[in-house]
């Protein structure tokens, strides 16, 4: 059997796993500090697994923006992000160079969409979405089960949407202001409630605009992406539970009647938790490596078939 290691490379903090697609063998976590030393000390890590053979394959799951087109120059390469010395990082290229294997990467979003796809909440679905709410809002979008990628790849916590009623806050985003992110994200939450999230009961009418903001969110995606389930994840989402079934229910009325089978319970199944947890990430940038490692079989058929 292949040696696959995947490395889900996060704003905070980054994890570093062995296994395969669906089985995670061994497991390493630590901060995301600057690129050097945090590539490095994902690098040792895999290193240290070689008992038997080096990896076959590493799939990285990166926070971004990130260049995943294959066939762009900078491919591979942080874009500009608001994590302090990572604009400009070469992500992939370290990676590839120092284990000399084939190596994948995509946002952590679309590796946790995968995941999802293929052993989670999104089994079976053609079309999904997967959000995760936390210090920013990050969504993967896969069609056909396969990454949603183009001009880049999709970021959804920056579209801007209409606004609840009589609602002036400002939002938090160092670029966009009120867009999604900056209005529902955990530093845009702490701005606009006044104090730490966790701190505000849940009954509290200081929620109610944010789960309408969540609301057209999920009709926005409902109308562009038709999907078949958006899985949301993330800090924000796991410690305030109350949020999603709130927002859900705000879906129907956003829709107007246009699709009138998205009642609230059909909604309740469409929008869920997720089934894999904080396993989602790295055991997408293990589904990930398998992916490498399958395309460099196939060109290496491909040639020969040519020989």
């Amino acid at each position: 059997m292949h040696k696959l290691a995947g490395i889900e490379l996060g704003g905070t903090k980054t994890v570093v796993v062995l296994g395969q697609p669906g089985r995670i063998d061994e497991r390493m976590e630590f901060p995301t500090t600057d690129p050097t030393a945090t590539l490095d000390r994902a690098i040792e890590a895999i290193r240290g697994w070689r008992d038997d053979k080096p990896v076959d394959a590493v799939g990285i799951a990166s926070f971004g923006p990130v260049r995943v087109s294959r066939e762009a120059a900078d491919h591979g390469f942080m874009l500009d992000t608001p994590k302090p010395g990572w604009s400009g990082a070469a992500v992939a290229g370290p990676v590839h160079a120092a284990l000399c294997c084939p190596v994948a990467i995509d946002t952590d979003v679309n590796g946790a969409a995968l995941a999802e796809h293929r052993f989670g909440a999104a089994q079976g679905c053609e079309s999904m979405v997967y959000l995760t709410i936390g210090t920013g809002i990050g969504g993967g979008i896969l069609i056909a089960g396969e990454p949603a990628h183009g001009l880049l790849h999709p970021e959804i916590g920056h579209v801007r949407l209409r606004r609840a009623a009589g609602d002036r806050f400002e939002g938090g985003c160092a670029f966009h202001g009120d867009c999604i992110e900056g209005l529902v994200a955990g530093p845009g939450l702490a701005a606009r409630l006044g104090t730490h999230p966790s701190r505000v009961d849940p009954d509290d009418p200081a929620w109610q605009p944010v789960a309408q903001d969540l609301a057209e969110l999920f009709a926005m995606l409902i109308l562009t992406v038709s999907p078949q389930r958006i899985v949301v994840g993330g800090g924000v989402s796991n410690r305030q539970p109350h949020l999603l079934p709130m927002a859900i229910a705000r879906v129907p009325a956003l829709l107007g009647g246009y699709l009138r089978e998205c009642t609230r319970e059909r909604l309740a199944r469409l929008i869920v938790a997720p089934l894999l947890g904080d396993d989602a990430g790295p055991m997408g940038a293990l589904v990930l490596a398998a992916r490498a490692l399958e395309d460099r079989t196939a060109a290496a058929r491909a040639i020969a078939a040519e020989a």
